[in-house]
């Protein structure tokens, strides 16, 4: 585990004295125990469905991976958890001993989901917001994450319990990657993605667009499906970045479903490459952080 030596987080609960008869002070010690050995946490939101969130988070995780990161990838959409099928592994359980829940690996990215410890991938997982915040608290805090460089955390759409639990439990060294498409429907969702940020003081890397323009796999040629610029727009309006403008290939689609991530079986791709520089975006903006 990290060490409490150097650092600056004044609200962490290893520095205070609690009761120790208290289940929440402990629960929250064990948490911030776990987070030390995580170095750079980012929540990948985006303002609503549809847009390739866990797909670019899935392939952001490698491309991090692929930039010689240790790298974790959480899955935190209790209730559509899409992790263990894009990336192979469905109906396969996490190991547990003394040290934690030992999370699964794939392509040198450890994982876990809450699909993971599903009896069948086709039951519903039924709760409440505070169930959610305690479900999401043992994620991280039950697993034995070990050292991390990024943990990377995906959330359902929107800015409901999921992205309020995880800002909250994840502590000092977070920020968000916020992924969008270009048309106005999705970015405008998306601002308020970013008003959520601003709320919560949250640093947020940069937005990603997503489905920016449409690669044909015979001709090559490219055209604006979704219409084009609208993020650029949006990053002047608010001072946001766009990390990359990454196009819709038909293969991205069929990695995911296969379980071979696109940055994994074609790493050559426009599509791989634009998410290589968010990739060393998410990067960069980490050094930065004191």
């Amino acid at each position: 585990m990290g060490s409490c030596d150097g650092c600056n987080d004044s609200s962490c609960s290893l520095k205070q004295v609690g009761n120790p008869n208290d289940q929440q002070f402990q629960m929250r010690q064990a948490l911030d125990k776990r987070m030390c050995g995580v170095k750079n946490k980012v929540v990948v939101m985006s303002g609503k469905g549809g847009v390739g969130k866990s797909t670019t988070a899935v392939n952001l995780a490698l491309a991090l991976a692929k930039l010689g990161k240790k790298v974790g990838l959480l899955d935190i959409d209790l209730h559509g958890p899409s992790i263990p099928k894009m990336l192979g592994l469905e109906g396969q359980r996490p190991g547990a001993d003394e040290e934690g829940i030992h999370p699964l690996e794939a392509h040198g990215v450890k994982l876990m989901s809450i699909g993971f410890l599903l009896a069948s991938d086709s039951d519903a997982t039924i709760m409440r917001g505070p169930m959610k915040h305690g479900a999401i608290q043992q994620l991280l805090a039950d697993v034995a994450w070990g050292e991390l460089e990024f943990l990377l955390l995906d959330c359902p759409p929107g800015t409901g319990d999921e992205p309020l639990s995880a800002v909250q439990l994840l502590g000092a060294r977070s920020a968000a990657v916020v992924v969008t498409t270009p048309q106005d429907v999705a970015l405008t969702d998306v601002e308020k993605s970013l008003s959520f940020c601003r709320e919560l003081k949250l640093p947020v890397v940069g937005m990603v667009e997503n489905m920016s323009g449409f690669i044909c796999p015979h001709c090559g040629e490219r055209s604006d499906i979704f219409k084009s610029g609208g993020a650029e727009k949006l990053a002047q309006k608010t001072g946001v970045p766009v990390l990359a403008q990454v196009p819709f290939e038909p293969l991205v689609v069929i990695g995911g479903d296969s379980g071979v991530p696109h940055i994994i079986g074609h790493p050559d791709s426009a599509n791989s490459n634009a998410l290589m520089l968010v990739a060393e975006a998410v990067c960069a903006f980490a050094d930065k952080q004191v």
